[in-house]
């Protein structure tokens, strides 16, 4: 019988639309159970042997995080398997994900987000795309991976809205803001036409989102913010900018192109935290 990891994987990947990076740790994940089993075949696989499993990988003192995708990884896998009708039980059924703790994201004030939007010097080209990144990260608040996937034609420049491919290849429509669409404007009077995509680096290429993360280092550095910040951080700015102004958490879990409002309530403990400084400020017995 063939390897039943490519057919798992092509499954994931036109039946499950799942993105190319969760599709490559599936597979290292899978390879790396495949080892721990030593030949042992799939039909015999057990609890008690995926117990065993799961203790040999926390044993290399993994992030949470690490472990419960690894634990994904398995679970999808042997759903599959069971599915197909390659093995007769699913012992994966019964691995419990370890519970993970919700980290705050880094985000900028107000002030800090039109410090840094304002910081490029637009009569250079490379600042001016620079600063037309900016103003659409904080405009839309789309993915750093969905940015740099914009092409051209992802602008819809009349109706203020841009085509993002997101998670998973969906498409989504976001509204994007009129300071923004100036900004994209502005930029591609003077970029290169070398490409169809929207942000190009020197060479008239498509910028790589580890390129965005160099651009925010350096301005970052220009106007000595004190923050830990990355690409992302415009992201949370705006979903947390959004709620703090009164939006609705549903809305904006679809403008975020969350597929669960659990992943955008994350946003709802940085407005408390807020809530409860102006509090300790302003009540005579705080």
């Amino acid at each position: 019988m063939a390897h039943p990891i490519p057919k798992f994987l092509t499954h994931l990947e036109v039946e499950r639309n799942y993105s190319d990076h969760t599709i490559l740790n599936y597979r290292i994940d899978l390879d790396e159970f495949f080892d721990f089993l030593k030949g042992v075949e799939l039909k015999n696989v057990d609890y008690p042997l995926l117990r065993r499993y799961v203790a040999h990988i926390r044993s290399k003192n993994l992030k949470p995080r690490s472990v419960a995708r690894k634990l994904s990884a398995l679970r999808s896998f042997y759903k599959y398997l069971h599915r197909e009708g390659i093995v007769e039980r699913n012992p994966a059924a019964l691995l419990l994900t370890p519970k993970l703790d919700k980290k705050l994201p880094m985000f900028l004030s107000e002030d800090e987000t039109v410090t840094l939007i304002e910081s490029p010097n637009t009569e250079k080209t490379a600042e001016l795309r620079d600063k037309a990144i900016f103003e659409t990260l904080y405009s839309t608040g789309i993915r750093v991976s969905e940015l740099v996937g914009l092409n051209e034609n992802s602008v819809d420049m009349i109706g203020n809205v841009i085509r993002v491919l997101g998670k998973g290849k969906r498409e989504r429509i976001v509204p994007i803001g009129e300071t923004a669409i100036d900004a994209i404007r502005a930029y591609c009077s003077v970029r290169s036409k070398k490409s169809q995509a929207l942000f190009l680096n020197k060479n008239g290429q498509r910028l790589t989102t580890r390129s965005i993360a160099n651009i925010v280092n350096k301005y970052i550095q220009r106007t000595s913010i004190l923050k830990k910040i990355s690409p992302h951080s415009l992201r949370h700015s705006f979903a947390t900018h959004l709620l703090n102004r009164g939006a609705d958490l549903r809305s904006v879990q679809e403008l975020l192109g969350h597929q669960n409002l659990s992943t955008t309530q994350i946003y709802t403990h940085l407005t408390t935290e807020r809530l409860k400084s102006v509090y300790d400020q302003a009540h005579p017995r705080a």
